[in-house]
């Protein structure tokens, strides 16, 4: 098992921190709220620091996903 970002996506209010902090892991949908599009594209450390610990709703969490 291993974990990644995961948006809440009723909480999110589309602000776009994390969007801006890391763009290769996070973007807009189509209703413009944030998703995780590519969990490989930072590290945890930067996802933690550049988006989980800044989001302002606190929407973005860690989740755990099969390897398989």
């Amino acid at each position: 098992m291993t974990k990644e970002p995961f948006v809440e996506q009723d909480m999110c209010i589309g602000c776009g921190i994390c969007i801006n902090n890391l763009p290769d892991v996070f973007h807009l949908n189509d209703q413009g709220k944030a998703e995780c599009f590519d969990p490989r594209g930072a590290t945890e450390e930067e996802i933690q620091l550049q988006a989980i610990d800044v989001c302002p709703v606190t929407c973005i969490f860690w989740r755990e996903s099969c390897v398989c």
